[in-house]
């Protein structure tokens, strides 16, 4: 009925377009001048010593940030161009889809049901399940002791279901918002054994405040291949992929794994071959 105003809304969609397109140019530059505003948003996760860290003072730590800011740089953005998100497991793939992250860096298995959602770039670490527990419990020292336990694991991980369906049918699953939930109902007794990967369980057992509280059970349940998400089809996952490569050849991916999961006596596994899933 009102030509003008169609003409308004689609000089508005078009210019939509330009907008979408000069910005998607921005967070694929493969290479330098990365200063002032062009900022890069990644998705971590907050609440995982060693891997992933919010700290009080609004600080980013850990293993995960080290190997995202490297990429980052790659891509052409100073570390002031970084704009952290926190990407909880349950919100990754949504996180993606909708474009709010440019690329996920979380502590991310790498998985047939994940990949028809999203694509990743790596893997970029080969971490194993495993199972964290008081230090004073005898009474778990092998996967079928998980029966009949309150077994505690984050809400959107696969960890507790794989161990119920594959190890210990009878295990009793407690879901969580987050980790530090189920560490705090491990040390008060309302929860058996926290379970995901030995790379962050490592991770929380290393810090200060839980020394000597907890144990590694020191089970190789699986292996757990971290990707770094990215959008389906995004040209960034190739760029990714170099990054990721240089960063283990100049020495700088062994000496973040040194340096956030080291303390904890962690043992990695060498790094992963790009494109190579461990089965």
């Amino acid at each position: 009925m009102n030509p003008h105003r169609n003409r308004r809304i689609t000089v508005a969609a078009a210019a939509a377009v330009v907008l979408a397109f000069t910005g998607a140019a921005c967070s694929d530059d493969g290479g330098g001048g990365g200063g002032g505003d062009d900022k890069i948003t990644v998705g971590i996760k907050f609440d995982q010593p060693g891997l992933g860290l919010k700290t009080p003072d609004g600080k980013y730590t850990g293993f995960d940030v080290d190997v995202a800011t490297y990429v980052a740089k790659e891509l052409g953005h100073d570390p002031s161009d970084i704009v952290w998100k926190e990407a909880k497991s349950a919100d990754r793939e949504t996180l993606l889809q909708r474009g709010d992250v440019d690329f996920i860096a979380a502590t991310y298995s790498i998985n047939e049901k994940r990949q028809e959602k999203v694509d990743f770039a790596g893997p970029y670490l080969l971490a194993h399940q495993d199972v964290l527990i008081r230090a004073d419990d005898n009474t778990i020292t092998k996967p079928t002791d998980l029966n009949n336990k309150k077994l505690c694991s984050v809400t959107g991980s696969t960890s507790a279901q794989n161990v119920k369906t594959k190890i210990a049918p009878n295990a009793q699953l407690q879901e969580y918002g987050g980790y530090s939930e189920c560490l705090t109902g491990l040390e008060n007794g309302v929860i058996d054994a926290l379970t995901t990967d030995d790379s962050i369980l490592a991770g929380f057992a290393a810090q200060p405040e839980f020394k000597g509280k907890f144990k590694l059970g020191g089970f190789k349940l699986s292996n757990e291949n971290y990707g770094i998400g990215v959008q389906k089809g995004s040209e960034l996952k190739d760029q990714i992929n170099k990054a990721l490569e240089k960063m283990v050849a100049d020495g700088s991916w062994q000496a973040a794994v040194d340096k956030n999961l080291g303390p904890a006596g962690y043992q990695n596994e060498p790094a992963p071959k790009i494109g190579v899933i461990v089965q």
